[in-house]
């Protein structure tokens, strides 16, 4: 029997209430073949993610690039995850290479790194789940930058599948020319027609209705700091065209917030959730922006992008920072993120370190480890136990389990760590029973 996420009376139920499909379940169901693969990560994730976006004031979330900061966020008791194209190619994709943001990295990096978040998130559940432990939710939804598409609309779809057969539950997708892709606070940055940032939407809802998926399509927009176009081919652009050319053929484009509405107001019946890449936080243009989405489009969710771009004290006052994301909310940004808060922190915190130590050799990581023991004694932080953090009791627990208890071998009985570091998880926190 046809799954009714995706028949045509499913396609009518609430969850895809403003959302509009150039095509017909027929045309999917021929799409699929024969050989039906349940992706249930990415399934759980989207619906997990979708009931907190409507339930929840807003859903905020950090950027990870690696699978021990996801398990951090989860153990913190953040509730989702970003895993930022920016930070892919700074750091964490399978090229090796160190990048700027110009989608100059392998197409299936960020699918990889999703799949490593997801395979770091279940070992620390199956942890937890082998302890007894059972208040914390390791398993947080992953919105996944799939910048620009790495190409035309094929490579929208296959990229669109990878991600949610890597686990995904909400993928993005921005409107800038793939080839001369930037990140969203760099010059340069060339926009494709509206007709085909669209087309790239239709390709991705596509892929997630073909796997059977409801995964939440993002639609991003860069045309409030975009200088130029590909081309003057779509009537809806021509209004923000001027006359000049570039030497690559380019022509001038006017950028600005009312170029940003008009094809956040296009993209809008093609996705759930729309994203404008701003230049600075500026709640009146947050709110000018929300005001004419939802004039067209009543209660669809928005993104906004709490970017380590903008230098936040030199634009807010402390008090207006500490109530910004607050008064998003109020607007209909239901996902707030901090794009590249994984690199930050890695690289601020490594400094710090590597500086002390080069002034006072073992007393700086002594002072380093003292923070992890208050942590963990406080806050019930996990990995001061690198070994136990890791897995090592839980594979104690296959071995004792293969060899019905006669074991000699274990690891973590005789170690070092179970000698001198207390076990964080021996006790509950008060904020954990509660969340019980």
């Amino acid at each position: 029997m046809e799954d009714q996420t995706t028949s045509i009376s499913g396609w009518n139920s609430p969850r895809w209430h403003g959302i509009s499909r150039t095509y017909t379940s027929e045309q999917v169901s021929r799409l699929r073949g024969t050989v039906q693969v349940e992706h249930s990560l990415a399934r759980a994730g989207a619906e997990k993610l979708w009931r907190m976006l409507h339930r929840d004031s807003y859903v905020p979330a950090l950027g990870a690039l690696t699978g021990n900061m996801a398990v951090e966020m989860a153990a913190a008791g953040l509730k989702a995850i970003y895993l930022s194209g920016w930070q892919v190619a700074a750091d964490a994709n399978l090229s090796g290479n160190m990048y700027p943001d110009q989608s100059l990295y392998p197409v299936n990096s960020v699918p990889t790194v999703v799949r490593a978040i997801n395979n770091a998130l279940m070992r620390a559940d199956q942890i937890a789940h082998a302890d007894g432990q059972s208040y914390t939710d390791w398993m947080l939804p992953i919105v996944a930058d799939a910048e620009a598409g790495f190409g035309g609309v094929l490579n929208a779809f296959e990229l669109m599948k990878a991600l949610i057969e890597a686990g995904a539950a909400a993928v993005h997708f921005e409107d800038q020319l793939s080839s001369a892709k930037k990140c969203g606070h760099m010059g340069g940055k060339v926009l494709v027609p509206t007709r085909e940032a669209v087309q790239k939407l239709i390709s991705a809802r596509l892929a997630a209705d073909v796997m059977n998926v409801p995964t939440i399509l993002v639609a991003r927009t860069d045309a409030d700091a975009a200088q130029l176009i590909t081309t003057d081919c779509d009537p809806a652009d021509r209004s923000f065209i001027s006359g000049e050319r570039t030497v690559e053929g380019f022509y001038g484009f006017r950028g600005g917030l009312d170029a940003a509405i008009a094809r956040g107001l296009a993209y809008a019946a093609h996705a759930d959730m729309i994203w404008c890449e701003t230049s600075e936080p500026n709640i009146e243009n947050a709110r000018r922006f929300a005001a004419a989405i939802h004039s067209e489009f009543p209660g669809k969710l928005l993104a906004y992008n709490c970017s380590p771009s903008f230098n936040w004290r030199a634009k807010l006052s402390m008090p207006e920072i500490a109530s910004f994301q607050a008064r998003l909310a109020g607007l209909g940004y239901k996902f707030q993120f901090i794009t590249l808060a994984g690199f930050h922190a890695l690289n601020l915190s490594m400094f710090e370190l590597a500086s002390e130590y080069g002034r006072t050799g073992m007393l700086a990581y002594s002072r380093l480890q003292e923070r992890e023991f208050d942590l963990a004694e406080k806050h019930g932080y996990g990995a001061v136990k690198h070994q136990r953090f890791v897995g090592t009791g839980y594979f104690d627990q296959v071995a004792t389990t293969i060899a019905s208890g006669n074991i000699s071998t274990c690891a973590l009985p005789g170690s070092t760590e179970e000698e001198q570091f207390e076990d964080p998880y021996d006790h509950e926190l008060p904020q954990q029973q509660a969340m019980a």
